[in-house]
């Protein structure tokens, strides 16, 4: 296993947990991840293993039938899942995220719904913020809902669904315009109810989902549009039952989910490094293994260091949103660091390789697709800078 990305302070659970899932992504996912990943095939059989672990209720309190494990637990089987194949680890992502919002926000009878069936497995959650040219001024989406006596008639278009054919759960950021006094009091997120699958929805007449978006990288899992024509949702499937609230519940979500964007960079990162100092010390070049040429062992020191950083710099940030203290400058950092770092010890592993990196019969050229990913997902860099600039003025502002 190496001593690299290791996290001190955890519980026998927590390590089991890891452990478990660590042999999990070793024995039934890094021995298919290439051939499913260049087929862009859903992993399903995968999918199905991780339910029987309990996975998709990592997180979910005992009550609703979860593990009600931290979301350093969770961060931490992201990471693990990442090193197998990053597609898997998006596809408990936009679900981790949805079962959070609505056992943070939901009612009541929101939380006894869905929850239990979301902890099975039986339910599987995307949430759908971004719009076509929206990129991240998220005061601006346009997709509208009208309140219609006990219903909302939801108009719009969304774009990039991670899990928006195959969820059947999507948590929806809409527009509602009930009397806010900022674009940001005017926003309500809806949860819909559908079947998985491409097209007009039969269960939700005017929501179609079209088929995926060709991408990259990141590919098994299925990455699309969402439309919404006239679509009736009754308004107790309101996140929290109170309009207004929307853009608060989504960017409890969104903080949450960089700390995950940050763990599939670490997940990313270490199987480079494992790649790469593997291959280093199989290659012969003028008469010794590449392992033993200085700058080599240069290239795997750095790559070894940006490993160890991006991981304690998740952990940390995980820590911090568990503790229950606001964590938007530690997730940005985390995610800032985890991505910029997974993108640049992929490519030194690339390098390691040669021109055998390039080869599609190489695990590294996959991570090469991949990694890009996660420079703009849970949003980009420039992002990630402007809200730790604002938060660091706001720590250290002059008295006046």
């Amino acid at each position: 296993m190496g001593r690299l990305a290791q996290t001190d302070g955890l519980t026998e659970i927590q390590r089991d947990i890891l452990a478990t899932v660590r042999d999990f992504v070793d024995k039934e996912i890094i021995p298919v991840a290439t051939e499913l990943e260049h087929k862009d095939e859903y992993p399903a059989a995968i999918v199905e293993g991780m339910k029987q672990l309990g996975l998709f209720g990592l997180t979910i309190p005992e009550e609703f039938g979860g593990l009600g494990e931290s979301l350093l637990t969770y961060a931490l089987v992201v990471e693990e899942i990442a090193r197998g194949w990053m597609s898997v680890s998006g596809i408990v992502n936009t679900h981790f995220i949805v079962a959070h919002m609505i056992n943070a926000h939901g009612t009541q009878e929101q939380k006894e719904y869905f929850l239990p069936r979301m902890a099975a497995g039986e339910i599987r959650g995307a949430f759908s913020m971004s719009e076509p040219g929206l990129g991240s001024d998220v005061a601006a989406i346009s997709t509208k809902g009208v309140k219609d006596g006990e219903f909302y008639v939801l108009n719009g278009q969304k774009m990039w669904l991670t899990n928006g054919g195959t969820s059947t759960l999507v948590a929806v950021l809409c527009k509602t315009d009930e009397g806010g006094s900022t674009p940001y009091k005017n926003m309500t997120t809806f949860l819909i109810e559908k079947e998985a699958g491409f097209g007009p929805n039969p269960k939700v007449p005017g929501l179609t989902v079209p088929g995926k978006i060709e991408k990259m990288g990141y590919k098994g899992v299925d990455t699309t549009e969402l439309v919404l024509q006239d679509v009736r949702i009754p308004a107790n499937r309101i996140l929290g039952g109170v309009p207004g609230k929307g853009f608060y519940q989504m960017m409890d979500g969104v903080e949450v989910g960089r700390v995950n964007v940050a763990a599939r960079g670490c997940g990313v990162a270490r199987r480079a490094f494992e790649l790469g100092i593997s291959y280093a010390q199989q290659r012969t070049t003028f008469g010794k293994k590449i392992a033993e040429h200085q700058a080599i062992q240069f290239k795997l020191a750095e790559m070894a260091t940006k490993v160890e950083a991006a991981h304690q710099m998740m952990v940390m940030a995980a820590r911090k949103k568990d503790s229950g203290e606001r964590n938007d400058l530690e997730a940005g950092m985390a995610k800032y660091l985890a991505s910029e770092y997974c993108k640049e010890v992929v490519e030194d592993a690339f390098r390691i390789h040669g021109g055998y990196g390039f080869s599609k019969e190489y695990e590294i050229e996959r991570l090469y697709r991949e990694a890009p990913m996660l420079l703009i997902g849970e949003g980009t860099a420039e992002i990630q800078k402007m809200i730790v600039g604002r938060r660091l003025l706001e720590e250290y502002k002059l008295a006046d």
